[in-house]
């Protein structure tokens, strides 16, 4: 959703922004403006991270790949792999959050002109910010919305990728059954963020640094699964793969195709 002032800070690659100066935020705040009921950027989000996400100067200079691999310890692209794997190009997809780097437009080529993508965030400088470097994919919809209250619709898969880890413990539950509730019967939820690593893994240390000084919300992954922030999970079929040593996860939730004959 927006911003960060360290390498190793936000894991996610995921942004979102406030307005401040800066021709961004002129941007951002014509955004804003449009469309009826524009949600507000949480008071958690401008009292943790604004220096992460919400300084219209660092949307530039951490939106590159580099700042991507480096907060997630080189494994960028073995993470991404891992949440395409489950994608199929044609679907129609949502993706949670804005990103930094090159996920959304190579998610994008993915799911190919037949396919759909919508990109959200609750950041109207990230919303502008995403839409430029989306302008040439004309099936991918980036608007302003809040992941708590996407919109409604119903899609073939949501990618929630590096947010859970940014949310507190309430607005973690939101989110999760919110998207829980935005796939159709047979559709599913991927969730890739972060995990507990194992005992002995050499950047549990480094890792917990950067939770104690950075990522105040971050924690809370370590000693409860995705799934414990769900309401309804007995309508899903749940899955979930560790990475790294354990430090990554991805959990898949499918929605059962029961649920369309009821």
């Amino acid at each position: 959703m927006e911003e960060p002032a360290q390498l190793t800070l936000a894991p996610n690659g995921t942004r979102r922004a406030f307005f401040s100066a800066g021709p961004l935020a002129a941007i951002a705040a014509t955004e804003s403006a449009s469309g009826p009921a524009a949600p507000e950027v949480p008071a958690y989000l401008r009292e943790a991270y604004y220096w992460a996400y919400l300084n219209p100067r660092n949307v530039k200079l951490f939106d590159r790949e580099l700042v991507i691999k480096m907060s997630l310890w080189g494994q960028n692209l073995r993470l991404r792999r891992e949440a395409f794997a489950e994608l199929e190009p044609g679907q129609r997809v949502l993706q949670a959050s804005c990103l930094y780097g090159n996920f959304s437009s190579a998610l994008a080529r993915l799911l190919g002109p037949r396919g759909e993508l919508e990109v959200i965030d609750v950041a109207p400088i990230q919303v502008a910010s995403c839409r430029r470097k989306l302008r040439n994919f004309p099936w991918v919809t980036v608007r302003h919305a809040d992941a708590a209250r996407p919109g409604g619709e119903s899609y073939d898969a949501v990618c929630c990728y590096f947010l859970m880890l940014e949310l507190p413990e309430d607005y973690k539950r939101a989110v999760a059954d919110a998207l829980l509730g935005s796939v159709a019967p047979g559709g599913k939820v991927i969730f890739v963020d972060y995990h507990k690593p194992h005992w002995a893994h050499p950047l549990k240390g480094a890792a917990s640094l950067v939770f104690n000084t950075m990522e105040p919300y971050a924690r809370s992954l370590w000693h409860n699964e995705i799934a414990d922030f769900a309401s309804n999970t007995d309508r899903f079929s749940w899955r979930k793969q560790t990475y790294f040593g354990g430090l990554f996860q991805k959990v898949v939730a499918r929605r059962r195709v029961m649920e369309a004959a009821e």
